[in-house]
């Protein structure tokens, strides 16, 4: 009977937290195409009137000739070619490419705009991650453990001076957001906006896209055929990649757990039976086994 109150407090704490992602997403989704639906048929219409022009203009060409020339195009993007330039366009696969590549790779952000296209390329690409995500992962837990320990020893050094701890608390963190929000998230964009020519916007846009790992592949450092870029801009990226990825998985973590202490304070009865029940139920089985 114990067993059978676990399984349904865990299935409503379950249950309880799969309709909130679930709804989430669902009013994530209606947002989305109220926003985004009509700018994609503009576009598709503006696109379809560019190739009616463009035949109208050469008609020395036909539909299929232009339809093949654009799957030609789509090809070279799809392989990290920038169609638009010419041959004199820098390399994707230089050391810093090669290395900010490495890095999207491990840290699992994935933009799409490039990827091997040998067979030994990705059968190296495949190993390469499954050996780098676990130790990008825990390279990352390591860093973030370290900043909390640092977080912690100044929080105790002022504690004993400052009388009020829970004030001090609520600063020190509120410090620690400021602080990465501003060396991670809003000085990156501006060299990123300077460097691209993109609005502060979109660089910020990127940076967010990119430390979350959500990694669209719309916008990416280091692409524009038209730009000579320093060698070690991209390596710089890298670098910033992992750092960030460390401070925004704690603001992360911070996020889940006050969701968490939320529905706490709202069913409390969940938790605490849930807690209840699996102490009660760790004893049964101790003195099962003995």
């Amino acid at each position: 009977m114990a067993s059978f109150h676990v399984v349904r407090v865990r299935m409503s704490w379950t249950a309880l937290l799969a309709l909130a992602h679930f709804t989430y997403l669902l009013v994530g989704a209606t947002i989305f195409q109220i926003l985004e639906r009509e700018a994609e048929n503009n576009n598709r219409h503006c696109f379809l009137m560019e190739k009616l022009n463009f035949l109208a203009n050469y008609t020395c060409l036909d539909e299929d000739a232009l339809e093949h020339f654009v799957k030609v195009i789509l090809y070279a993007r799809e392989n990290g070619v920038n169609p638009s330039g010419n041959s004199t366009n820098p390399s994707n696969w230089d050391f810093s490419s090669s290395f900010f590549f490495a890095s999207t790779v491990v840290t699992t952000i994935g933009y799409g705009n490039l990827s091997p296209s040998t067979v030994s390329g990705q059968v190296f690409c495949v190993f390469y991650a499954l050996c780098g995500i676990p130790l990008n992962l825990a390279f990352l837990k390591q860093l973030g453990k370290c900043l909390t320990i640092h977080l912690g020893t100044l929080e105790k050094g002022v504690v004993s001076v400052v009388p009020h701890k829970q004030a001090f608390e609520a600063v020190a963190v509120s410090l620690f957001f400021i602080t990465g929000t501003v060396l991670l998230l809003a000085i990156p964009p501006l060299l990123f906006s300077y460097v691209e020519g993109w609005t502060y916007g979109e660089g910020f846009y990127f940076a967010f896209i990119t430390l979350s790992t959500i990694g669209f592949g719309d916008y990416v450092v280091g692409t524009n055929p038209g730009k000579n870029y320093i060698f070690l801009y991209r390596s710089f990226a890298g670098v910033w990649i992992v750092f960030g990825l460390a401070w925004l998985a704690l603001i992360f973590n911070m996020g889940a757990s006050i969701v968490e202490h939320v529905l706490d304070r709202t069913y409390p009865s969940f938790r605490k039976q849930e807690e209840a029940e699996d102490t009660t139920s760790t004893k049964l089985e101790a003195t099962s086994k003995i």
